[in-house]
């Protein structure tokens, strides 16, 4: 069991609340009141007619204005001075990987090593398409734009030559603050996925749907690979995205979704994610009923830490 769980807040970086005061505000109150982590993601378009479907339906309307991941970063990282910065995530695969890396160790250190790097594959045609990257052997590509990243970030000359990525031998900085790396997490939940985070990452980067026992059984998996990759469980860091909706009464519990109810069955939901060795939660107020009003995300957000704590 997690003894005291780091919690995290998504900026608003989406849609109508992709607002300048709004990033101030969340920001500059998320880190004076105590919290661990900003976190951010990446959408590069809204396709019209998308060639792959959206897992849970429609794309979301707000993912039609979404402000770029890492400039977003790195001025919140301006303004504040000692939460961690954070993608879930980043898909790596549409960006070159010496970019990439040289954006995450510039975002470290100037935000004197805050940078928490969390990536993915990527799943919409449309994005691929639009990044000029094919659609097949996504895993291949991510298994040496890992290897590079890290070599980046690490090593004082990095040379590399493989079937997709080929770098001649080259110094290049700056170096990330954090030391070997800033963290590394990945998002996904296919056992190839979670073989690739054994071997690779920092961590996991996963997402509560409609309840619990889903997000158990993938960390049954997850830690199945993590062993097969003869690594340790305790040095593997579990980072799950919630969508807190609160409402005024207890909802029945056999019609109640994860993370949906009073404040209290929500606080009991944080309590089982620690129990279930989770040590650190994203609270996404997108879409709900609060998502505009940036005091009152920061006030629900204090009573739910106090849970986690």
């Amino acid at each position: 069991m997690v003894r005291i769980m780091k919690v995290g807040i998504r900026l608003p970086q989406t849609g109508k609340n992709a607002k300048l005061k709004n990033v101030i505000y969340l920001a500059e109150a998320a880190d004076s009141n105590g919290f661990d982590s900003l976190w951010v993601l990446e959408r590069l378009l809204w396709p019209i007619s998308p060639q792959t479907q959206y897992p849970s339906g429609n794309f979301p309307q707000d993912w039609q204005i979404v402000l770029e991941p890492l400039e977003l970063l790195s001025f919140v990282a301006a303004i504040t001075k000692k939460i961690y910065l954070g993608t879930s995530v980043i898909d790596m695969l549409f960006h070159n990987p010496v970019i990439l890396a040289k954006r995450f160790a510039t975002l470290d250190v100037l935000s004197s090593g805050r940078a928490l790097a969390g990536l993915g594959l990527g799943w919409s045609k449309d994005e691929f398409q639009a990044s000029n990257v094919p659609f097949e052997q996504k895993g291949r590509r991510a298994d040496e734009f890992l290897q590079l990243l890290k070599s980046i970030w690490s090593d004082e000359i990095t040379e590399f030559k493989g079937d997709f990525y080929t770098i001649p031998p080259s110094k290049i900085g700056p170096k990330p603050i954090q030391n070997p790396h800033p963290p590394v997490f990945l998002g996904g939940s296919s056992p190839n996925t979670f073989l690739r985070m054994a071997r690779y990452a920092d961590g996991w980067i996963g997402v509560v749907h409609d309840n619990l026992e889903q997000l158990q059984d993938s960390l049954n998996m997850l830690k199945q690979k993590v062993n097969e990759a003869d690594r340790k469980p305790k040095d593997f860091e579990i980072i799950v995205i919630t969508y807190p909706n609160i409402v005024e009464h207890d909802t029945k519990k056999e019609k109640r979704r994860a993370f949906t109810g009073s404040m209290n069955q929500v606080g009991i939901d944080i309590e089982r994610l620690k129990k279930m060795g989770v040590g650190h939660i994203i609270l996404n107020y997108n879409r709900s009923v609060i998502e505009d009003d940036m005091n009152a995300i920061i006030d629900m957000s204090k009573q739910l830490m106090s849970y986690a704590r």
